[in-house]
C-alpha cells in the first residue's frame, strides 16, 4: 500500500498552503471575532476550484479523489477551522448527495454551480430531538393531492444553510410506513420556499464564523420531483454520505492538530525563562513529540481510508476510525498547545485558542465519539446491544 501523495497533489499541497498562509491567516483572528462568514474568502477558495475538486468535469468540476479534496481541508484547518467546515460541508454534504443520488435533471440543475462555489448548500439530518439518534426523524412530507409534498418540522445545527449564496438544503423526512417502520426519504427544498423559515445563526462556543441554523418548515409545498433518490432511502443514503464525510473530517481534525503544533513550535523557539529558551526544556520536547506524533497517526489514518475508497474497497469502519481519533487527538493536541503557551494560550489574540474552543465539535459533528465506537463495534462484528 502506497500512502505517498503524487507529484500533483504534492503541488497542490504546496498551492493551498501558500494560499492559507497569504489570504487566510491574515484574517482567521477577525473573522472569528466578527463571527459572519466572509464572503469574499469563499470567492477566493472558489476561484481555486475548491468547491468542485471531486466532481465530474462535466458539471464543473476537476475529478480529483476524495484525498485531494481532504488535503484542502488540512491546510484551511491549519489556520481557520471555520472555512474548513465551509468546504467539507458544502462538497461532502452539500453537493455530494446530488451527485451520488441525484437524477440527471437534478444534477445539470445543481451541481455546476455548487462545483463553481457560486451556490452553497445544506444537509438536513439532525433535528431538535434527533441527534445521535438520527432514525428518531419527526419531519414530515406528505404527497399532496397537487403533486407536491408538503414539508413539516424543523432541523438543527444546519451548516452552510443561511448564507448569501445558499441554494437549497436537502432534509430527511418521514414520507409514510414501509413494514412497520418509518419510510424516511430525502427531499431538495430550494431557499425562499414558502413556509421555509431559516433561524438566526446560532451563538457557538467555536467556528464563529461557520453560517449554522435552525429550520423550520410549516406546510413548505415542493415538487414531487424534488425527491432526491428512491423514495424510503432518504436515510441510508445519508449514511453513505456520512462515511465520506468522517474522512473529510478527519482532515480537519489533523489541520487543526498541525496548526497547533506549528504554533507552539513558533512560540517555544521565541520564548525564554530562567535564562534560556523554553524550547531546550525537557518536558516541553517531550510534549510537542507526542503532540507531533499523534497528529502524524491521525493524517496516516485518514489518508488509509481516503486509500481504500479510491481502491473501491470497503472502508466504513476505517472511517469511522480515523473520524475518532483524529477528532479526540485535536481536542487533545490543542490542550496541550494552549498549556506550552500558559496564559497567553488564554488570549484570543493568540491562534491556540481559537484551535481549543475550535477542537470541541469535532468530537460531536457527523457522528459523536460514542456513536463512532459503536459503528466499530459493529463492523468488528459485535452483536447490538
Amino acid at each position: 500500500m502506497d500512502l505517498d501523495l503524487s507529484s500533483e497533489q504534492q503541488e497542490f499541497q504546496k498551492m493551498m498552503r501558500s494560499f492559507v498562509d497569504d489570504a487566510i491567516r491574515p484574517h482567521a483572528e477577525s473573522w472569528d471575532r466578527d463571527g459572519e462568514l466572509p464572503m469574499d474568502a469563499v470567492a477566493q477558495m472558489a476561484g481555486l476550484g475548491l468547491f468542485g475538486l471531486v466532481f465530474p468535469e462535466e458539471y464543473g468540476g476537476s475529478g480529483a479523489e476524495l484525498l485531494t479534496l481532504c488535503l484542502a481541508i488540512e491546510e484551511i484547518a491549519r489556520v481557520d477551522s471555520s472555512l474548513a467546515i465551509t468546504l467539507e460541508a458544502a462538497v461532502g454534504l452539500g453537493a455530494m448527495p446530488i451527485l451520488r443520488f441525484g437524477t440527471e435533471g437534478q444534477k445539470a440543475k445543481w451541481l455546476p454551480s455548487l462545483a463553481a462555489g457560486a451556490a452553497l448548500a445544506g444537509f438536513g439530518l439532525t433535528e431538535p430531538d434527533g441527534g445521535s439518534d438520527a432514525g428518531a426523524t419527526r419531519t414530515t412530507a406528505r404527497l399532496g393531492d397537487d403533486g407536491r409534498w408538503v414539508v413539516n418540522g424543523s432541523k438543527a445545527f444546519i451548516t452552510n444553510s443561511g448564507t448569501p449564496i445558499t441554494s437549497f438544503v436537502t432534509i430527511t423526512a418521514i414520507t409514510g410506513e414501509r413494514d412497520g417502520r418509518k419510510e424516511i426519504s430525502a427531499i431538495i427544498i430550494p431557499n425562499g420556499t414558502p413556509g421555509f423559515e431559516i433561524g438566526r445563526p446560532y451563538q457557538k462556543m467555536g467556528w464563529h464564523h461557520s453560517d449554522t441554523h435552525e429550520l423550520a418548515f410549516n406546510d413548505c409545498r415542493v415538487p414531487e420531483e424534488n425527491l432526491l433518490g428512491a423514495r424510503g432511502e432518504g436515510f441510508k443514503n445519508f449514511l453513505r454520505i456520512l462515511d465520506d464525510g468522517r474522512i473529510a473530517i478527519a482532515a480537519l481534525a489533523v489541520g487543526l492538530a498541525q496548526g497547533c503544533v506549528d504554533e507552539s513550535l513558533s512560540y517555544v523557539h521565541g520564548r525564554s525563562a530562567f535564562g534560556r529558551s523554553i524550547g531546550t526544556f525537557q518536558a516541553l520536547q517531550f510534549k510537542i513529540a507526542d503532540m507531533a506524533l499523534k497528529t502524524d497517526l491521525a493524517r496516516q489514518s485518514f489518508y488509509r481510508a481516503a486509500w481504500l475508497k479510491e481502491q473501491g474497497r470497503s472502508y466504513r469502519k476505517e472511517a469511522a476510525m480515523a473520524k475518532l481519533y483524529a477528532s479526540e487527538i485535536a481536542v487533545e493536541v490543542a490542550r496541550d498547545a494552549v498549556q506550552i503557551h500558559g496564559g497567553y494560550g488564554y488570549i484570543e489574540e493568540f491562534a491556540v485558542c481559537r484551535h481549543y474552543r475550535d477542537a470541541k465539535i469535532l468530537e460531536i459533528g457527523e457522528g459523536t465519539s460514542e456513536i463512532m465506537r459503536l459503528l466499530i463495534a459493529r463492523e468488528l462484528g459485535l452483536p447490538e446491544g
